[in-house]
């Protein structure tokens, strides 16, 4: 049966990410028109493994399509997804929502008023297992969640010494900004993100700034120390109103094991989500017959994350209705622990959050997509 492929998606960034999305695009149920971007040879070599036009100048781009995705570097993600939702545009940004908290609150005021919406790329949250804990903390099987513990650490996993993100200026920070905001958005879904009161955390830059950095893998060319003024690592706690605890662990590069887990707790039950392998194993107890305590794995299916996510961001555009998951505001909120997680590294004192600082970000979730 052919699909009918009625959306028009274009992409706005060619490179590794623009890339992957592309070919993700190309099995779904929308049409890829094209893409932009600024260097000649992304866009030449888009053009030739996609059979797509490409631009040079993205109001070309919008011409000929429904809605963009924005995977440029942090720094652009502001003049890119401004531009789209002020041309009626649909826009799915690749996260963090940008690389400044005043660039971010940019986006979020274009949003509020465009005709078109942002949906903001955490890919993680459509894990089939992060979706069956949604599902159980949905349904109040673990009682009040109390605390989430996040892990997102690498052991040596700093990306290309030299690259736009190892670079402050296009990147806006370095681990925390990376992989430190997939870690902290999904442990504040877990959370259903409650109002955020206070936010203190430590970034350290330790091993990116070395002559001599060992490592066996790394995420493009090492242009060595020169290339790097980002963090490499960071600790974190936030605390919501309710007294709801968020406790972070981030790295790029760190001598420990690498993980990237969470710990969900509960008043009648908890979680352990493993986001390498997939794994969840639930924590329950009960007095019934005897006191005692039960452990249970979790099986699912695979899914693929961008595509799960580039799926409903489509139903979307076709609906005329923004997702209620993934949205700015709750990008928004991400963005200002974020920014106060480094404030509270300069200053060594926690960071107050007030109520008008951090809007309200809960949303009904949508149904869980996980075939």
């Amino acid at each position: 049966m052919t699909r009918d492929r009625s959306v028009r998606i274009g992409i706005i960034g060619l490179g590794g990410i623009g890339t992957y999305h592309a070919e993700r695009l190309t099995e779904g149920d929308a049409t890829l028109v094209g893409g932009m971007d600024v260097d000649a040879g992304a866009r030449a070599e888009f053009a030739e493994r996609f059979a797509a036009e490409t631009f040079a100048d993205e109001s070309d781009l919008y011409d000929g399509v429904d809605a963009v995705l924005v995977t440029t570097p942090n720094r652009f993600h502001e003049q890119y997804a401004v531009s789209a939702l002020e041309a009626g545009l649909d826009v799915l940004l690749e996260k963090p929502l940008a690389h400044t908290l005043d660039s971010a609150e940019a986006i979020a005021a274009a949003a509020e008023t465009a005709e078109g919406f942002c949906m903001v790329g955490f890919n993680n949250r459509f894990a089939a297992a992060a979706e069956v804990l949604t599902h159980y903390r949905e349904e109040g099987r673990f009682g009040d969640v109390r605390h989430v513990e996040a892990n997102f650490v690498r052991r040596r996993g700093i990306p290309g010494r030299g690259s736009w993100f190892t670079s402050k200026g296009a990147s806006g920070g370095g681990a925390l900004i990376d992989v430190g905001v997939h870690a902290i958005d999904l442990a504040m879904h877990f959370l259903d993100f409650p109002d955020v009161e206070e936010v203190t955390g430590t970034t350290r830059s330790e091993f990116g700034n070395r002559e001599e950095y060992a490592y066996v893998d790394m995420w493009g060319e090492d242009d060595g120390p020169d290339g790097f003024d980002v963090d490499d690592s960071v600790s974190a706690f936030v605390r919501g109103t309710d007294d709801e605890t968020l406790s972070l662990e981030a790295a790029w590069a760190t001598n420990r094991p690498p993980s990237n887990d969470f710990y969900v707790r509960g008043t009648e039950g908890g979680a352990h989500l493993d986001r390498e392998t997939g794994e969840l194993t639930l924590y329950e107890s009960g007095t019934g017959g005897s006191h005692h305590l039960t452990n249970t794995e979790v099986s699912t299916r695979e899914v693929d994350t961008h595509q799960a996510e580039q799926a409903a961001f489509i139903r979307a555009v076709e609906a005329g209705e923004p997702p209620e998951r993934n949205t700015v505001q709750q990008a928004l909120v991400v963005q200002r622990i974020i920014d106060a997680i480094y404030r509270s590294s300069e200053t060594g004192q926690a960071v107050q959050l007030h109520s008008e600082d951090v809007p309200a970000a809960r949303e009904p979730v949508e149904a869980a997509q996980v075939d």
